[in-house]
């Protein structure tokens, strides 16, 4: 995880008392171990890593002790971020994320499945990012808990700086295997209510980053600019079916894309049919396994070398 501090660690009371006072920006330390002269030595924030449950002292902020290292440090940032001027963070990447676009007008319940087949492909030996714009993710291990950060919490710190949001970001980033992904809304009526203007500004803070080589957008009707979301991106996949009225909702969408001068996103456009991906796992990180995944790996090899045939 990127973190913007220097790291120093302490197991004796004196050694600790020791460390200049003034070069602590957060103190983290357990509740068994804490002690009076802490207040009369640092003015730092103190994070007290709770372990009977009760706030003994005044003036500190509380972390559960009993959880996971990654969970502790996402409340550390958020904290940090929430008390501080962020600094500058440097850039890790050397490029501008790829955007790669899932979405078809005849919906089917492949294209999450596909999607999230090849952010994992992708995710073992690049940097890469899934996010779910649908209306219903229709997968439960993609929920976050009642109360926990998603899609909407993300949005709310658009107009954050760069270093700030970067932070926000690693806050509430969960993962499948090596895959990151941020959790979809909860509510997806709350898609609705975000402008095209904003979807696009998210999209370009997250290549700004720098942290990630691709960014999955797995894509709905239930958003605003959909078509300039699609233009966005390096290649686009959509599901085909043999039924005469999904060739007919795929003909209309064409159709509107080319009225409405949105034709390099058809250019751009591979379709794949339905009847190619048989049977899907039911365990998400065994997605990467089985016919869809040879199917997904055919064209991430087709993606690497810029080729983009109908599969």
């Amino acid at each position: 995880m990127n973190v913007p501090w220097d790291i120093r660690t302490f197991t004796k009371r004196e050694e600790l008392l020791l460390a200049p006072a003034e070069e602590a920006e957060v103190l983290v330390i357990a509740e068994s171990d804490y002690f009076d002269e802490v207040d009369n030595h640092f003015t730092a924030r103190k994070v007290v890593l709770s372990e009977s449950g009760i706030a003994k002292w005044k003036d500190v902020y509380y972390v559960d002790k009993y959880q996971e290292a990654e969970e502790v440090f996402k409340v550390l940032l958020g904290i940090y971020m929430d008390t501080s001027d962020v600094p500058l963070i440097p850039r890790k990447g050397q490029r501008d994320a790829v955007f790669i676009g899932n979405y078809s007008p005849a919906r089917h319940d492949y294209q999450t499945s596909f999607a999230l087949t090849m952010s994992q492909i992708l995710a073992k030996e690049h940097r890469t990012l899934y996010l779910n714009f649908e209306h219903y993710a229709g997968v439960e291990e993609l929920m976050c808990p009642a109360g926990a950060m998603d899609l909407a919490d993300l949005l709310y710190f658009l107009n954050a700086g760069e270093d700030r949001f970067r932070l926000r970001l690693q806050t509430m980033i969960k993962h499948i295997g090596l895959l990151d992904y941020v959790p979809p809304m909860k509510v997806g009526e709350n898609l609705l209510a975000v402008t095209g203007e904003e979807w696009l500004k998210l999209l370009k803070k997250l290549t700004a980053m720098g942290e990630y080589e691709y960014i999955i957008l797995d894509l709905s009707e239930s958003i605003q600019g959909l078509f300039d979301i699609l233009r966005t991106c390096t290649r686009v996949y959509t599901i085909t079916t043999k039924d005469k009225a999904g060739k007919c909702k795929i003909m209309q969408y064409e159709h509107l894309l080319e009225t409405q001068k949105y034709q390099d996103v058809m250019e751009k456009t591979v379709h794949t049919k339905a009847e190619r991906i048989g049977r899907i796992p039911g365990d998400l990180e065994q997605l990467t396994k089985g016919e869809l995944a040879e199917l997904v790996r055919s064209l991430v090899r087709d993606l690497k070398e810029g080729k983009g045939e109908e599969q």
